[in-house]
């Protein structure tokens, strides 16, 4: 956070002595709440998010049911049919883990299914607003809302070759 206020001083400043800069920003979770594509996509994917977290419900009620079974005979239980019954357990258990990692987790169906219906309506997003930072000459366009991201910067303030070329030839 701190990286993007010096950014944003920074880019303040270098307009002042450069030229006028002009910035902008947006609100992007205000526009995917406005446009029809994008809640139609999210009602999709809520309703998905529904039916998965209700298929691990009863993974989860079926685990309790088997686990308070297990739990009330235990004591009278042999040791193998113990043994098979904790595994049986555990593997039960395991399936909840894995259902819950294959749906939800960091690389899951979810994840990627946000991906696929959200990513069209993002670069539509871009697209409109790079051709209006071009038209009305912005320099800078951030968005607002989260975490401040720059979403659109001119090419022509773009320093990342002399940063090179000077680097290469810095210390010699």
């Amino acid at each position: 956070m701190k990286r993007i206020v010096v950014l944003f001083l920074a880019l303040c400043v270098a307009g002042t002595v450069m030229g006028q800069t002009k910035i902008g920003h947006i609100n992007s979770e205000s526009i995917m709440q406005t446009l029809p594509e994008a809640i139609d996509a999210q009602k999709s994917l809520d309703a998905l998010v529904s039916q998965w977290e209700a298929e691990l419900q009863k993974l989860q009620a079926d685990w309790k049911r088997k686990f308070d079974d297990y739990d009330k005979k235990k004591l009278i239980l042999t040791d193998q049919v113990r043994a098979e019954q904790e595994k049986e357990l555990r593997d039960l258990d395991q399936a909840v883990a894995d259902f819950r990692n294959k749906k939800f987790g960091q690389n899951g169906e979810l994840f990627q299914k946000q991906n696929d219906v959200m990513k069209p309506i993002q670069n539509k997003i871009f697209k409109v607003l790079e051709e209006i930072a071009k038209e009305d000459g912005y320099d800078y366009i951030f968005d607002r809302s989260g975490e401040i991201l720059l979403l659109y910067a001119n090419e022509k303030k773009d320093l990342t070759a002399q940063v090179i070329q000077r680097m290469q030839s810095f210390g010699k």
